[in-house]
């Protein structure tokens, strides 16, 4: 599950299912899961500081990166704001795509749904087909902004819905309860106090093993 640690940073793969913080239902948490690592790994007494500076969705998984000093959250936070974190994904998509292009949309997001609209938020992602299995598309997406169900809703806007979710038209589910195939594979940023490029990379979930080939792994 830990993917790198140092004084300011921690990051993670993020497994399926699991919330990127706590909510009213009182299910584990990313932040929550740190903070006692951290705690028990440090003998830590009191309070364990953990900044939250992006969320996954509870039924993706993948790559997160949390900071360990107000500095780093502080940092980290502005150069997501201003998309200096490279971020690219991988999904299976339903139906055949070929090619690769670029999707440029307006988001709303209203209760548990993003829905493509005039006077939206801005939202683009540059995608590549990378290869077909059945009536599945592996795609790679380079994220550009980062909108709440950003990818979700873009690629089921155009026939393309996630496999596995079932919020936004999917047809097909896949093996985690409630999961859905979208997976972030790569952050790249500059670290937020050494002056160094990290990479954090994850590996997708063991249920997309029947799409994998050499070219897929990332």
């Amino acid at each position: 599950m830990w993917l790198y640690e140092d004084n300011h940073l921690l990051a993670l793969s993020k497994p399926v299912g699991l919330l990127s913080q706590s909510d009213s239902t009182g299910k584990p948490d990313v932040v929550s899961l740190a903070k006692e690592y951290i705690k028990e790994k440090y003998n830590k007494p009191g309070n364990v500081f953990i900044g939250l500076v992006h969320r996954l969705d509870r039924p993706s998984s993948g790559a997160m990166i949390l900071a360990r000093t107000s500095k780093a959250a502080r940092r980290l936070s502005q150069a997501f704001r201003h998309r200096q974190i490279t971020k690219k994904y991988m999904a299976v998509v339903e139906g055949n795509l070929s090619g690769s292009g670029m999707m440029e949309d307006y988001l709303v997001k209203e209760a548990d749904r993003a829905h493509i609209r005039q006077g939206g938020k801005y939202a683009s992602l540059k995608w590549e087909s990378v290869k077909s299995v059945g009536n599945f598309t592996v795609v790679e997406i380079k994220l550009i902004t980062g909108r709440a169900h950003q990818i979700r809703c873009q690629f089921s806007h155009r026939g393309y819905p996630i496999m596995g979710d079932i919020r936004y038209g999917a047809r097909h589910t896949v093996c985690e309860s409630e999961g859905i195939a979208l997976h972030c594979a790569h952050l790249g940023f500059q670290h937020p106090v050494q002056n160094r490029e990290i990479a954090i990379e994850a590996v997708t979930p063991e249920s997309w093993n029947q799409f994998q080939n050499d070219q897929f792994t990332m």
